[in-house]
């Protein structure tokens, strides 16, 4: 959250959004972030999908492309 407040996505909260979720799968974020509140909730999970970085896809495109004779150090 310190992340998407630095990059100014945690400003002015003017917007609202609505939709039909599981109970079990609010409940079971709630466990896995400590978050209590749906409100932060939701923030937080935009906040997550608006910072990502893409490592996966980066990741994935980058495969096999050092070159297996590169000294690592370990």
């Amino acid at each position: 959250m310190k992340a998407a407040e630095h990059s100014g996505l945690l400003g002015e909260k003017s917007k609202r959004i609505g939709g039909r979720i599981s109970p079990a799968l609010i409940e079971q974020a709630k466990k896995h972030t400590g978050i209590e509140t749906d409100t932060d909730l939701i923030e937080f999970a935009l906040a997550n999908v608006a910072l990502d970085d893409n490592f996966g896809a980066t990741f994935r495109k980058t495969q096999g492309t050092v070159d297996p004779d590169l000294k690592l150090g370990f």
